[in-house]
């Protein structure tokens, strides 16, 4: 006779393996759709309706293993083979997938970039319109992926350090939607040939020194495109590679778990563990899921059969999780083969219907402006003065167009226009003014929102002009940075300052000087000499809500730190179409001081790779507080350049440092003149200033306009207002010839019309092509010199 209490026993016992055969199966199935999805994408490029393909086939049971430990508040910092996890977190649907295939430039179809960004790259909001952050720790997180190889990684060390931030500093735990007290994980994805990138080393690094909760998933299917993995990695094996960097009792680094990309069951054990473990002690973790596939190859470009021996294919065939996956549910006897067979058909379905879906209102807006472009075409074509065939060819062109594109209706309208300039009957006007209608709207799908907008915009900050008292003291510039950034961390319990040399000794200029001391080494502090991570901490930071402060110690060394700040900061509000905020602040040093190392001024290169972020470049150390002010109060990005040889220069000191701002984009007349316009930033200003000094006495009166920031570029024509006073302009700056003063040139004559008011031609005045030679001499040669600026003023004012 069978005990109640057995009973009950064996009941439970049913119940919890129908629950898991269910969640097997279930498994199963979404393994079969995003297969059948990738499947189904590819020949949607083939036939020509996207452009593009690249897929994450052969990576599908590893990634609905990873999804079952990925919890709200978490964050994933991936790469563009992750569309099974977006599935099964819920970050993405297939239909949606589908809908960033065919580029669908609305945010309802495809949410993640508006057609922005190509297929399986995802995204969530993290900040209102309203300024105001979401709950993050309620959604399943992703920050937007790049394509860069290794790309994601600088940026996941920095999501991950802000879990540990939040754990450990008091001043943070009121900020209860940013953060569940710590406890959240950051999921980083990689494939395997990536890790070959130094940003993998940097990040790995970093995330060992600072041990911070980094889970990174390393897909390992053998080759990088055709490359074998032997020709990329030493000792053939990324985890082997990596055996130094295992933590021990006694040291830091972190957990390695080898596990292949096959075994669902083993997975499954591994991952969850592994990311429990995490979640406890914020020891970072390696998996390394080896043996993996990739069915279709690398992408649509290319075929993997011209560089995989039969053997290898064979293999892949054999091993391809799927299959593996399959042949465990039925070995188990958690199925029969109808049962699968059932699945796998419904997985089609789905895919196909996803497909069909999104296609439908992708093509359905564009074919609706194609019947506008018709009506119109039709009601010019019997016009006097028409060319009637062009008309009739063009408008049957675009009526047999089976799958037209946006540009197929404009470049319609756009050639019969152009082909009827004089034509002013009132049918031509309305196509004239229907073309430019639409060129509008999609120009506002397309080239829109590379910077916040709304109450998030720095545009929209008040302006509080400073204030002096009549007994204002005058103090050194770094004295000037030093109290105001006491005030800052003081009353911001969000901001954070960091980067090389930042925290004990407080900057090598001073700027910080004493604040670790006062405020805590968990609010200002030191990093390794690592630039790129340095920007990679900010960028996670600042994407989880917080305010850091990052720095690069010398602006000679930015280039370190670039790549994430051009593929990744710079065009994050562009290529999610506004969804996604990361309001970083770079904070740096440059311009004049001595040596090829340590005196360079990119500028060309900054404004070429940084549209999208602010760039300030203040000429003294008050100024360099109140833009502060000014990005604080907003949620944009920028790179904030203060002057290095301007530190021990006297200033006066403002009564209201903290809250003063300087709007950006808003050049300042710093001497009036009559005679010409100087245009200028930073510490060229006072070689600018020194020289006009000395004109003044032959007679010659200069304006000087410093444009305090070169990105927002003078937005309110100030320059032009300065030209028409004078009729006569230089520019000059520290950047290589055809650099910062081409820029400002072409903003200036161009953009604002100043040639119309020209009574000499422009001039610029830049430094050198070569780097600047070591000292004093070398300056007086490399850069604008005083001399230099009063020659070339004298040559324009006497032409």
């Amino acid at each position: 006779m069978i005990e109640n209490n057995e009973l009950t026993m064996n009941t439970e016992s049913r119940l919890s393996f129908n629950e898991f055969r269910k969640e097997v199966l279930d498994d199963y199935r979404l393994a079969c759709e995003s297969r059948e999805v990738s499947l189904l994408a590819r020949k949607e490029v083939l036939t020509g309706k996207a452009k593009f393909g690249i897929f994450g086939d052969g990576k599908e049971v590893a990634q609905i293993a990873m999804a079952k430990y990925f919890q709200p508040g978490d964050f994933r910092s991936g790469y563009y083979r992750d569309q099974t996890f977006a599935f099964a977190t819920g970050i993405a649907t297939p239909e949606q997938f589908f809908s960033q295939m065919y580029a669908d430039p609305d945010l309802a179809n495809e949410p993640f970039s508006g057609g922005r960004q190509m297929n399986s790259h995802f995204a969530t909001p993290n900040l209102g319109k309203d300024g105001n952050w979401l709950d993050l720790t309620s959604i399943k997180n992703t920050a937007t992926d790049m394509s860069p190889t290794a790309a994601q990684m600088p940026r996941a060390l920095g999501l991950a350090f802000a879990s540990k931030l939040f754990r450990d500093v008091e001043v943070l735990k009121e900020f209860s939607k940013l953060s569940n007290n710590g406890n959240e994980v950051c999921f980083a994805t990689i494939g395997d040939a990536s890790t070959s990138e130094g940003h993998f080393w940097e990040t790995m690094n970093a995330a060992g020194v600072l041990q911070v909760p980094l889970a990174v998933f390393v897909w390992d299917d053998g080759y990088g495109i055709s490359v074998q993995r032997k020709h990329q990695t030493t000792k053939d094996s990324i985890s082997a590679a990596l055996e130094g960097f295992r933590k021990t009792e006694d040291s830091n680094g972190f957990d390695i778990y080898t596990v292949k990309g096959w075994d669902y069951a083993a997975m499954c054990e591994t991952f969850e563990a592994g990311i429990r473990k995490m979640r406890e002690t914020h020891i970072p973790a390696l998996f390394h899921v080896e043996e993996m596939t990739q069915p279709q190859g690398h992408s649509t470009s290319g075929s993997h059969e011209r560089y995989k021996s039969k053997e290898r294919l064979a293999w892949e065939k054999e091993f391809d999780c799927n299959h593996q996956m399959r042949q465990w549910i039925l070995e188990n006897a958690l199925a029969d083969e109808s049962t699968l067979l059932a699945i796998e058909a419904e997985a089609k379905t789905v895919a196909q219907d996803a497909r069909k879906n999104a296609w439908e209102k992708y093509i359905n807006p564009i074919r609706q402006q194609v019947q506008q472009m018709l009506s119109h075409g039709e009601a010019v074509v019997g016009l006097p003065d028409v060319k009637s065939t062009l008309v009739t060819d063009l408008l049957q062109q675009l009526r047999t167009n089976r799958e037209p594109l946006r540009r197929d209706i404009l470049k319609t309208a756009a050639t019969i226009l152009f082909a009827h300039r004089r034509v002013k009957a009132p049918a031509m006007v309305a196509l004239k003014e229907y073309y430019e209608n639409l060129l509008a709207y999609e120009k506002s799908n397309y080239n829109s929102l590379l910077h916040a907008e709304g109450v998030n915009s720095v545009s929209n900050v008040p302006v509080i002009p400073a204030v002096y008292a009549e007994d204002a003291v005058s103090i050194n510039g770094f004295e000037v940075l030093n109290k105001y950034f006491d005030q800052l961390i003081e009353n911001n319990p969000k901001v954070f300052a960091f980067g090389e040399d930042v925290g004990k000794i407080g900057d090598v200029n001073q700027g910080f000087a004493g604040l670790q001391q006062k405020h805590g080494a968990e609010r200002i502090f030191d990093t390794g000499i690592r630039e790129l991570t340095i920007m990679g901490q900010g960028i996670g930071m600042a994407l989880r809500g917080l305010r850091p402060i990052a720095e690069i110690q010398y602006l000679d060394y930015l280039i370190y730190g670039l790549q994430p700040l051009s593929d990744d900061v710079a065009s994050l509000q562009y290529r999610t179409k506004g969804i996604q905020y990361c309001p970083i602040i770079v904070r740096t040093r440059g311009h004049r001081l001595e040596g090829i190392w340590h005196s360079g001024s990119p500028m060309s290169m900054i404004l070429g790779s940084l549209r999208g972020m602010n760039v300030c470049v203040p000429r003294n150390m008050v100024q360099a507080a109140g833009m502060y002010n000014t990005l604080l109060a907003a949620n944009e990005p920028a790179l904030v350049i203060e002057s290095l040889n301007g530190y021990r220069l006297k200033e006066k000191l403002p009564q209201n440092l903290g809250s003063f701002t300087v709007p950006l984009g808003t050049p300042e007349v710093v001497r009036e003149g009559t005679d010409i316009t100087i245009v200028s930033y930073g510490s060229t200003l006072r070689i600018i200033e020194e020289a006009s000094q000395s004109l003044e006495k032959l007679g010659i009166s200069c304006e000087v306009v410093d444009v305090q920031t070169l990105l927002p570029f003078d937005i309110n024509h100030k320059i032009l207002e300065s030209l028409k006073k004078t009729n006569r302009i230089l520019f000059v700056d520290e950047d290589v010839p055809g650099g910062g003063t081409a820029y400002m040139f072409q903003q200036v004559m161009e953009l604002q019309g100043g040639y119309k008011w020209l009574d000499a031609a422009p001039r610029t005045l830049s430094a050198q092509a070569h780097r600047p030679a070591y000292g004093s001499d070398g300056d007086y040669f490399s850069k604008p010199n005083v001399e230099d600026v009063m020659r070339t003023v004298i040559e324009i004012v006497e032409e």
